[in-house]
This record gives structure tokens, C-alpha cells and sequence, in this order.
């Protein structure tokens, strides 16, 4: 610098900025670059240095790993990205962008069934199905390159770097809703994924995988995800597969329409083979191939669709059991005889058997009106439950088309099938057949309320045919009425049946649970059967828009006949009273402007009641009426009326539990639909609750969940001991000495700020470090209580609290 020449003060100030600013930006760019190589899913080199030389057992070191951590959301067709973790298979087919639950879906979808609608890894390919294992040839010998080009190891990696906060609720980032958008990241588009996503490894919004969890299944990727041998049938299974698809297929016409029912009822059942071990499970398939050869499965949309040539198989279920959509039906050599004795002895005969064309096929009552109505019906009844589990648990996995039509909870109660009832005689139902279409005769149509210009007329048609025939019958005393409900001969637990919703799931279990409920439903057999045949054998899960709304329409109908014909025993001159009370005047509406039959509103059909409150007597009369088959198992609500748990003499904590079933109110609204509770023992290994809230509702007129329908004062709580529901909505522990505190707690919860309290302390929130310690307690509980019926619980509904 020329002497006399001066740097200007604010340069100085200007040069030091600059120099800050480009200090700032260089750190901004190493954190930057430092997060892009995290998000590249850097390889594990130290778990490739102790990679075993043998091959990881899929089976017995991966598939249980899987099972806790990953089939807990990746179970079904609500899998996120369709990625299926629940078998090897699963894995291999990889994940699709295209959603299955769509209820705003045009045009139908191409049904994507694994190991139905494609039987090879490249078939899924051309359906655009991309791999989450690295499939190139040329590489799948290199260890590094298998954790490379694996999108699986990459979202495990991810999330071993980016781990989730482990205290309070997860962020707002992370949409844990049902519905949310789906992030479906194929290899190549993954570095931009975890840049924009850092913290949705998986498993998304849960803990961290233990070490030992996470090195076995990088190591299993690293090696190329070698597969195990396929499971095979036991040797207590393999002669009893013989004789049932003996039986199954035999040719006279008369037992080909039996099998043909069968099939068409169980097709959605885990069959479990009597004497065989308690987790090995069949489906009862159509295949191309004959008994003794390689099971080809015909890929029908539906079980009434027209297979071709076939035959009946029993095809071993080689996948992981989740609860969502495991419906136990056992098989064993005293079915098969009570097969022939309803179906086989009776005379009748077959002359000609029925199409596959899809309206009739739809339609039971004209299908199989050869088979003794009676006979069909008690074949109903011996697994009521199984049935009515079906419109749960069936095609769909997630019920929200048919579990918005139903209350929270309600009891279910059968029509005697010794009684002489005329919707059982093959007149009456000759005469009504045509009138019970139901929606489930197409599974595409744009008209989204051809429930109104079709099928309604229908079932106006049929209602008015049963107006006919109770206006013939003769009135009967309450106790002569009461033979009309089926009692199981008294051993039948199917004879009362709890249904309990939550929200878009929902649960059955045996006898009369939980307080009295608001509304009861009486089933007969043509309700049944259509029930079945609307949600179970004709829905489907890839219909359309129409479809799917008018199953759902046409199923308010089904609930209003079941309610009805419970409405049938309480007296005339109280009935209009119950009914305008369950759904505040909606029925009157309804009949004016729908021109709905409503006679049988004031047929007076059941006299002799003695008190005021009808509906309360009535109940407790079923109560008598059914005995020891109504009483509940394992429910602590109304544990006054009735003995608890099979006799009177309670713990503790069963005392302190019963309780909190006393709680009725807007202030439970805050509960989850269902909360599992974890009470630990030192002295008998602790025990398992279940709380479920039961929503009340001014009507059922929406399809959505309608905060203006809600009738908050009405809600109540049932408690039961075990585990109830596939899908708990939040877990909570608790020691056996401090569960009056606990009881306490929540029975003074009047805020959300006092709920949030309750879960600080005893509250397994998603970031709780111990969470899948308790997750793992209740699993292996469930499995404890009952080995066959359990399954892997879903936490796609957990919350975040």
C-alpha cells in the first residue's frame, strides 16, 4: 500500500462480515455434505466384517425379528407402499405407489393378491411392482452391493442414523394418520428421500431397532435375503388334507352345490386342521390342478366369480399371522360328519347345478334354494362368530365401508332354528329371493345411488312380504317368546355374541359383554346370510367408488332389519318410543320420505311384560334365557348383576380395574378406542386389560366419523381382562400396587391436560425407549391366552400421545 493511502474503517468491518459469511456458508455446506452422505445410507462395513459364512435362517432368525418390528404395519392391504413383510414372497414381490384403500377410486383396480394375482417375482415387475432387495445379477454376490442397492437396508440404515426422538410426543412432521400420503422410495430415488425425510426410517415413527435386531437383518440383506425351505404340512395334517378335498370334490350333483357353499363361506378362513399344531393354518382354495399335484390357484376377484374347471384344494397359509384378518374355522372329523348330517343325509335332489353368471351367482337364496334352508342356517349358527367376524376381518383388513353403519356397542342375539319360523321355509324365501340382490352382484358401477333406484325396491319389497306374515302371527307372551332366541342348546357359545367398534375397526367376542347396550340386533337367517354375502364373499376391496358406496348403504339397511326384529319383542306401545330414541327421529324421516313399511311398528307380537322399562327387562330376561352362555369370560363391567371372571371371588386389581367401567360421560372422550394396560405382578407375572371406549351417537346417518352426530354424555368404557381388538390405540403399565392410583387418575381426567398427565406417568408413548419391551409383553400375552385365535397386533393406529 502507497504511503499516505488509507483502508476505509468500513471495509475493514465489510472484509471481516465477508469472511464470517463464508465461514458460515462452508459449515452450512459440510453439515450439508455430511447429511448427504448419511442420507446415501453409507454401507455398515462393521457388520460385513463379522457377516457369517452360513447363510442366515430366514425363518428362524429374520421372519421374527420381522414379525415384532415390521409385520406390526407391513401386514396386509393396508401395508404401506403394499411392501408385505409378512412372508419371504412378501419381501421379494417389493412395493407399489398405487394405494388399495382408495374410496374415491373410478375405475376398479387390479387386484394385487400375493401369491394369487401373480406367481412369479417377474409378473409383479410388469404390475409395477420395484424391489426393496438388490436384484441385478451381476452384483447380488457382493455384500456391499446387496446393502447398496437395497431400499430395505437403506430405510433401516437411515434410521439407525437419524434416530426419532426418544422422549414426549414425535414431532408434527411425522403423519402418522391413516389416510396420510404415501412415501414409496425406490433405490434411485432415495438419496432425495432421506435428505427432504431424515427421521422416516423404519420403523417410521417407532423405536429404533435393537442392536442385535438390526444386525441380523443387515447381514441377512448383505447376504442376498436367502430364503428357507417352504413350510410343508405336518404329518397330522397330510391325511386329513386327503380326506377333505376327497370330500370337497366328490361329483354327484347334490355334493358339488354342498362344496360349492362351503367354499363360497370359508374361503376367507384360516383352517386349522384338528390335532395339528396350533399356528399351522390352510385356505381352502380353487385350483387348476387335481388333489396330489402342485397347488395352481385360480385368481377370481370373488368366490362366486366363474373359476372354469377346478378343483378344491387345501393350500398351506405360509405367511405370518396378523390379527387384522385372522378368522379361525376348525376342521376335523366331526365337522365333516355334521356336514353330511345337515347337508348330505336330507332328501333332496339336484338336478341341475347353478350358473356362475354374476347376478344370480350373488345370490345365495337362488343359488343354493335346493339345500334345506334350515339346514343352511345351522351351518351358520354352529360359528356365528366366525361369520359376523367376517365383515370385519375379511377381504378387507380395515372396515370403515361397513363398521360406519354400526354402533359402538351392541349385543347380538339368533332366531331359534327349532322354532317353525317362516323366514326359514322354502316358501317364504322361494317367494322373496328375487328381492334379496344386494350390491355385491357388481363390483364397478358409476351411479352412486343406485342403492336407491335399484336396491332399495328390493328390499322395500321384502320387508313388505315379512308385514304380510307377522300380521298372521299370533301374539305371545313375553315367556313363550323367549324360546325364539337361540340359547346353543346350551353349550353353543355363538348364541351371544358383543360387537364393539373402533372407528374403522372393530372386534366380536363371546356372551354378553360390557354394560347394557343402547341398541341389540336379532338375527335371522336370511340376514345372516346376506350380511356374509354383502361384506364377506362380494366385496371387494378394489371395486370402485359406486361399489364401495353402495356396499356401505345397503349394509344401514342390514343394521335397521337386525335392530327391527329386536324391537319385534318389546311391546308395540313402546317400540316407535326406543326406536325414534336410537336414531332421533331419523326413522320417521326415513319411512316418509323412503315410503318404508312400518305396520310392524304397531303389531303387537310380545305381551306379559311386567315393569316400565321394556327394553332393560328384556335384556335381563336374555340373560336368564341364555344362562351360563351369555356370561361373559373376562368382562368386569356390570360385575354387580352378574359373577366376574367365572366366580365372585375377585383380585385386587380386578376390583380396582371394575371400577373404571362405572365411567360414563364426555370426559372419556379423550380415551382411545382402545388402550391396552399392562399390570405387572412379582407374583404372578402380571396381567393384561383391555379399555374400550364405546362412542355414542345421536344416529348413524354419516359416512364419516361426524362430530355433530356424537352424543358425548352417552359414552361409556368396558373393561375387560386380556386382550380384545387387533389394533391398540395406546399402551399403559402399571404395578399391581399402584393401580388404584392409576384407576384414580384416569377416573379424574376431565382435561386433555389431566389425560396428558396420566400418560407421562404411566404411558408408553412412541419415543419410550421400553416401548417394544411392552409391545413384545402384550404379544407374547395374546399368545398365551389363546394360541390359535391370536395374531400379530397392528400399530398402524397407535397413537401419539
Amino acid at each position: 500500500m502507497k504511503q499516505g493511502m488509507h483502508k476505509p474503517a468500513w471495509n475493514t468491518g465489510r472484509i471481516a462480515l465477508l469472511v464470517v459469511a463464508a465461514m458460515i456458508l462452508a459449515a452450512c455446506s459440510t453439515e450439508r455434505e455430511e447429511f448427504r452422505t448419511d442420507a446415501q445410507a453409507v454401507v455398515d462395513y462393521g457388520l460385513l466384517q463379522t457377516l457369517p459364512d452360513e447363510p442366515i435362517s430366514f425363518a428362524d432368525e429374520v421372519q421374527p425379528i420381522l414379525d415384532r418390528r415390521c409385520v406390526v404395519c407391513h401386514g396386509c392391504y393396508d401395508a404401506p407402499c403394499q411392501l408385505k413383510l409378512s412372508s419371504l414372497d412378501g419381501i421379494r414381490r417389493g412395493a407399489n405407489e398405487e394405494k388399495v384403500y382408495n374410496g374415491a377410486r373410478i375405475k376398479l383396480m387390479a387386484p394385487s393378491r400375493l401369491g394369487i394375482d401373480a406367481k412369479s417375482v417377474d409378473e409383479w415387475r410388469a404390475r409395477n411392482f420395484f424391489p426393496v432387495l438388490n436384484e441385478n445379477p451381476e452384483t447380488t454376490e457382493n455384500p456391499e452391493q446387496n446393502l447398496q442397492q437395497s431400499t430395505l437396508y437403506r430405510m433401516l440404515r437411515l434410521k439407525q442414523l437419524h434416530p426419532q426422538p426418544r422422549a414426549g410426543r414425535l414431532p408434527e412432521s411425522f403423519d402418522i394418520s391413516l389416510d396420510r400420503k404415501q412415501s414409496c422410495p425406490k433405490n434411485g430415488t432415495f438419496n432425495e428421500f432421506a435428505i427432504e425425510h431424515p427421521l422416516w426410517g423404519m420403523p417410521y415413527a417407532m423405536p429404533n431397532l435393537g442392536d442385535g435386531e438390526y444386525s441380523a437383518l443387515v447381514q441377512w440383506v448383505a447376504q442376498g435375503g436367502p430364503g428357507s425351505p417352504p413350510a410343508q404340512a405336518s404329518p397330522a395334517a397330510k391325511g386329513q388334507i386327503v380326506r377333505w378335498e376327497s370330500f370337497l370334490n366328490g361329483d354327484t350333483n347334490k355334493q358339488r352345490l354342498v362344496s360349492r357353499y362351503l367354499y363360497e363361506h370359508l374361503f376367507i378362513a384360516h383352517l386349522h386342521l384338528a390335532d395339528t399344531p396350533d399356528r399351522e393354518f390352510y385356505r381352502l382354495v380353487r385350483s387348476h390342478t387335481a388333489p396330489g399335484q402342485p397347488i395352481d390357484e385360480i385368481p377370481t376377484t370373488r368366490p362366486f366369480d366363474d373359476p372354469g374347471a377346478f378343483y378344491y384344494r387345501l393350500r398351506l397359509h405360509d405367511a405370518s399371522i396378523v390379527a387384522k384378518d385372522h378368522v379361525v374355522y376348525e376342521l376335523s372329523d366331526a365337522r365333516m360328519d355334521r356336514y353330511r348330517q345337515l347337508f348330505l343325509d336330507p332328501e333332496y335332489t339336484v338336478d341341475e347345478l347353478p350358473s356362475y353368471k354374476p347376478k344370480p351367482a350373488s345370490n345365495p337364496f337362488l343359488t343354493f334354494a335346493p339345500i334345506p334352508p334350515n339346514s343352511r342356517y345351522r351351518f351358520l349358527l354352529d360359528d356365528a362368530r366366525f361369520f359376523i367376524q367376517g365383515f370385519i376381518k375379511g377381504p378387507v383388513c380395515r372396515g370403515q365401508v361397513a363398521l360406519n353403519v354400526i354402533e359402538d356397542h351392541f349385543w347380538v342375539m339368533f332366531i331359534n332354528p327349532d322354532e317353525d319360523l317362516f323366514t326359514e321355509s322354502p316358501e317364504f324365501l322361494d317367494a322373496v329371493a328375487a328381492h334379496l340382490v344386494t350390491p355385491s352382484e357388481t363390483v364397478s358401477t358409476l351411479n352412486l345411488f343406485s342403492i336407491y333406484t335399484r336396491y332399495w325396491g328390493s328390499q322395500k319389497n321384502y320387508l313388505e312380504v315379512k308385514e304380510q306374515y307377522l300380521e298372521q302371527a299370533q301374539a305371545q307372551d313375553i315367556n313363550n317368546a323367549m324360546t325364539y332366541i337361540w340359547d346353543g342348546e346350551g353349550e353353543n357359545r355363538n348364541a351371544a355374541l358383543t360387537v364393539f367398534r373402533h372407528f374403522d375397526s372393530a372386534s366380536v367376542v363371546y356372551g354378553l359383554v360390557g354394560n347394557y347396550p343402547e341398541t341389540a340386533w336379532v338375527i335371522d337367517y336370511p340376514l345372516l346370510e346376506r350380511i356374509h354375502y354383502l361384506l364377506v364373499a362380494g366385496f371387494d376391496v378394489y371395486g370402485n367408488v359406486g361399489h364401495q358406496l353402495n356396499t356401505r348403504l345397503y349394509m344401514d339397511f342390514l343394521r335397521m332389519e337386525g335392530e327391527d326384529q329386536f324391537l319385534l319383542f318389546l311391546p308395540a306401545g313402546d317400540r316407535k318410543k326406543i326406536r325414534d330414541n336410537w336414531y332421533l327421529g331419523m326413522r320417521e324421516r326415513r319411512a316418509k320420505l323412503m315410503q318404508e313399511p312400518k305396520t310392524w311398528v304397531d303389531l303387537e307380537l310380545v305381551t306379559g311384560y311386567e315393569t316400565d322399562d321394556v327394553q332393560m327387562e328384556f335384556y335381563r330376561r336374555i340373560e336368564h334365557h341364555l344362562g351360563s352362555i351369555g356370561i361373559p369370560e373376562n368382562s368386569l363391567n356390570r360385575c354387580t348383576a352378574l359373577p366376574c371372571n367365572g366366580g365372585t371371588d375377585r383380585s385386587a386389581v380386578d376390583r380396582a380395574m371394575s371400577r373404571l367401567a362405572t365411567l360414563r360421560g364426555r370426559d372419556l372422550s379423550i380415551f382411545p378406542d382402545t388402550a391396552l394396560v399392562r399390570v405387572t405382578d412379582p407374583e404372578d407375572g402380571g396381567h393384561a386389560f383391555t379399555l374400550i371406549l364405546n362412542k355414542g351417537y345421536k344416529n348413524l346417518t354419516s359416512i364419516f366419523e361426524d362430530e355433530e352426530n356424537r352424543e358425548h354424555d352417552d359414552d361409556t368404557l368396558t373393561v375387560m381382562r386380556g386382550i380384545v381388538g387387533s389394533y391398540p390405540n395406546f399402551f399403559f403399565h402399571v404395578t399391581a400396587t399402584e393401580i388404584d392410583n392409576f384407576v384414580d387418575n384416569l377416573a379424574s381426567i376431565r382435561s386433555s391436560a389431566d389425560y396428558e398427565q396420566v400418560v407421562a406417568r404411566y404411558g408408553v408413548r412412541r419415543t419410550n425407549t421400553g416401548f417394544w419391551q411392552i409391545a413384545d409383553w402384550f404379544q407374547d400375552d395374546y399368545a398365551r391366552q389363546d394360541p390359535i385365535e391370536s395374531g400379530i397386533l397392528d400399530l398402524n393406529r397407535y397413537r401419539n400421545r
